[in-house]
């Protein structure tokens, strides 16, 4: 789907996983990376407004929108392999920007420290780095990490009403009425009704001890030295789930860098609620 989106779409053949990939625009480098439920489609708001100056790459990943469904390789190390192997290997890039949101988030932070030279920028949007001290489950409050953790019991509840199930957290987790259209809504479950498409969104979760385990590794090994923007909605439960101010504390964490953004009136899903913000800040961010 694109929209009227001055995108190009490609896949990329990696060996184990095919990934699904849109392109647009010219300049220096931008990848995005999207989150759980969701798609490259959450960056329609964003992409033709960074590619006026940047080329801007947003795929798919692993296991999830239009990319393939192995079985394994969700944890967010691997995750994190298969951008930069597009993104360096593929695509030629020796460096770039990278914008990870929910867990594109912690895929970013994993790729900024496998390849600290590579990634200049980095920005995190409502998102935690496991491992790094907070509390990524809130103290069980986010009770879908347990749910999706546990072995093939969302599956079999879940299928067939993907869209019921899905639906719920695009109006819970996000506070602007409408940021997500019905539109919208059929294209993300589109992509997550497909065979093996939400055991695969599952995974994300289910290998978040390893997620931890690797993370430790990085934090003991470095801290992250390029700069870091790091947004968290501002408003949270009963109706949100933004993060506030956790994502910043978490970046400080493990960053040297990092400089901190809380949106008003904004919840978890900022690229589709504060887009307007968001783009400014990216721009802002990326040309200092």
């Amino acid at each position: 789907m694109s929209n009227n989106l001055d995108v190009i779409h490609k896949f990329a053949d990696l060996g184990d996983v095919i990934l699904h990939y849109v392109i647009s625009g010219k300049g220096s480098p931008v990848v995005l990376l999207h989150g759980w439920p969701q798609t490259w489609w959450e960056w329609r708001h964003v992409i033709p407004v960074l590619a006026k100056n940047h080329t801007v790459i947003a795929p798919d990943l692993r296991g999830l929108g239009d990319s393939s469904r192995p079985l394994n390789g969700y944890d967010k190390k691997t995750v994190a392999n298969d951008v930069w192997r597009l993104m360096n290997e593929v695509l030629g890039f020796r460096t770039f920007f990278v914008v990870g949101h929910d867990w594109g988030g912690p895929t970013a932070y994993a790729l900024a420290a496998a390849h600290p030279d590579a990634v200049t920028k980095l920005v995190i949007l409502d998102v935690t780095v496991p491992g790094c001290g907070g509390d990524f489950s809130e103290g069980g409050r986010r009770w879908h990490h347990q749910f999706h953790s546990t072995l093939d019991l969302p599956e079999a509840l879940i299928h067939g009403r993907e869209k019921i199930y899905l639906g719920w957290f695009y109006s819970t987790f996000a506070y602007v009425p409408n940021a997500i259209t019905e539109v919208d809504i059929n294209e993300y479950v589109r992509t997550y009704r497909q065979p093996g498409a939400m055991r695969a969104g599952f995974s994300y979760y289910r290998e978040l001890p390893k997620d931890i385990e690797d993370n430790l590794e990085n934090i003991k090994r470095l801290k992250l030295p390029m700069p870091v923007l790091a947004v968290g909605g501002g408003v949270s439960y009963p109706h949100g789930r933004g993060r506030g101010e956790q994502t910043q504390d978490s970046l400080r964490r493990v960053a040297s860098n990092v400089e901190g953004k809380v949106f008003d009136n904004c919840g978890h899903f900022i690229p589709e609620e504060a887009p307007k913000r968001l783009n400014e800040e990216l721009i802002s961010f990326f040309s200092e």
